[in-house]
């Protein structure tokens, strides 16, 4: 049974980092890309960031790039999130999840992935509030 349990949300000022960390199990994580999905309140699910098996290779949404770092050690089965810069309007749920979408620039391809994603972790609450 696959397990994604996400940690490190909580209260980030604007212009503040977050380091977010998912633990996996349940299936071969060392094989698997993985991504950082979130959801905003009024907005939906967003894509933000994947990479790929062997953490050489590593793709991010437009609304993040520059700004968001991943990194996974597969001998812990671990992945992480670091998004610098917050803005109040990223307050979300943070989800990881196996796999990313085949062309991360199509918003439909990017919104047909997203529903046929079945493993879901309890995600992490992010709020940026000063």
């Amino acid at each position: 049974e696959v397990h994604l349990v996400e940690s490190g949300g909580g209260l980030v000022q604007p212009g503040g980092s977050l380091n977010l960390s998912c633990l996996v199990s349940g299936f071969t994580f060392s094989t698997a890309w993985m991504s950082w999905v979130r959801r905003i309140p009024g907005k939906g699910l967003e894509w933000i960031s994947g990479i790929d098996a062997g953490g050489d290779n590593t793709i991010y949404a437009d609304s993040v790039k520059g700004r968001a770092t991943v990194s996974r050690d597969n001998t812990k089965n671990m992945f992480y999130l670091h998004l610098s810069s917050l803005k109040s309007e990223e307050k979300a749920l943070y989800y990881c999840v196996k796999g990313r979408p085949r062309w991360p620039d199509s918003p439909e391809v990017v919104a047909g992935w997203l529903e046929e994603v079945k493993n879901w972790g309890q995600g992490t609450q992010v709020t940026v509030s000063s």
